[in-house]
């Protein structure tokens, strides 16, 4: 299925931006995506720009390491998963992040429903889907090869599973930092030269 990336919504500060990574327990998926995207963000030179984070609809594995299975493949591959400790989305994070990408359908529909929420401290949040620049979408959207397609989980199944995942967290992340690339790097030319 071909198809065209969606845009990035604008970052809320110029020159950063923060992307939140989202799937149900945060110990396979979404943390594979973070350890990968981070990475990606590293090697085109745009650490100090862009912040990832993930986190899990759920809070059953809150505070615990990535699935050692997950943890395998990565390091597998050459990436470092020993820092990651999961964590629980809430309706903050949709204020805290210019876009939010979850792993498959049910995420995104949980993950929207957080933002329509009013809560005890924050008070009502805006509807993350609203407007032209939706903030919530699915990670796959920006698939080069399966646009809009969900990342399935791995967790009940084999070895063959995590390897899938991570070949699909690894070509989307790269089209993900070609988007963040095109839209940091014009702050550059007017950092770098100054109209005279």
């Amino acid at each position: 299925m071909a198809g065209t990336a969606p845009a990035l919504p604008a970052p809320r500060t110029p020159g950063r931006y923060a992307v939140a990574l989202v799937c149900l327990g945060n110990i396979c998926r979404s943390p594979m995506a973070d350890v990968v995207l981070t990475a990606r963000v590293e090697e085109a030179g745009l650490a100090d720009r862009v912040t990832v984070a993930s986190s899990g609809t759920g809070d059953w594995h809150v505070g615990r390491p990535m699935d050692r299975r997950a943890a395998a493949t990565l390091t597998g591959a050459g990436y470092d998963p020993s820092r990651h400790r999961a964590r629980q989305f809430g309706p903050a994070w949709h204020e805290e992040y210019d876009l939010v990408l979850a792993m498959d359908a049910q995420n995104l529909v949980d993950v929207v429903a957080m933002g329509s929420t009013t809560g005890p401290t924050t008070g009502p949040t805006t509807d993350p889907t609203a407007g032209e620049e939706r903030r919530v979408l699915l990670f796959r959207d920006f698939d080069p090869v399966e646009p809009g397609g969900e990342v399935p989980d791995p967790y009940y199944g084999g070895h063959a599973g995590f390897e899938e995942v991570l070949t699909m967290v690894e070509r989307t992340a790269a089209t993900i930092v070609a988007h963040l690339d095109s839209l940091l790097r014009p702050h550059d030319l007017g950092e770098e030269h100054p109209a005279p």
